[in-house]
């Protein structure tokens, strides 16, 4: 390749799947933050659904939650899964362990899942996986990689420059 052209990469199949990520960084004062994740591929076949359900953000929150054996707060951006009726019932039928928390219309400055993307995007910059499969095994080993560094989970939410407070005013 010539210098001063960009880089293609081929890869195999039609090129309709997708790759969909979803995440939940947890953090309580005097412990390690936590990244609780799902990873799902989309294959772009007839009738698959080409993003996380309701029931898939569910299933997460519940896990995190059993996990960490303790209240959640969520705070969650705008997108349009996160206001829908069957996410309203599933968030109004916790109330003993789960509180939402909306962040502003457009505010990803405010949220450390937006950090942990951006550097997981960084990453598989460095890497060339020619199919979805491979794809989404390279992600889910990005992901599971930074579980165990919980001072870049901590600087995920340190880019927000919003503080943990354990006694709210």
């Amino acid at each position: 390749m010539a210098p001063g052209h960009t880089p293609v990469v081929r890869v195999s199949g039609k090129g309709s799947g997708r790759v969909s990520m979803a995440a939940v960084v947890c953090y309580r004062p005097g412990q390690r933050p936590r990244l609780f994740y799902r990873v799902l591929a989309h294959h772009g076949r007839k009738g698959e659904r080409r993003s996380f359900s309701e029931d898939d953000y569910a299933t997460l929150i519940v896990a995190a939650h059993h996990q960490l054996n303790a209240p959640i707060i969520l705070c969650w951006d705008n997108l349009n899964t996160h206001h829908s009726a069957a996410m309203r019932t599933f968030l109004t039928a916790h109330p003993d362990w789960l509180t939402v928390v909306r962040l502003p219309a457009y505010a990803p400055d405010l949220n450390p899942v937006e950090g942990l993307w951006a550097h997981v995007k960084r990453d598989l910059g460095n890497h060339t996986r020619p199919t979805i499969d491979q794809l989404t095994t390279t992600i889910k080993t990005l992901l599971t990689r930074i579980q165990y560094r919980p001072d870049l989970i901590a600087g995920f939410l340190g880019q927000t420059d919003l503080a943990l407070n354990p006694h709210p005013p």
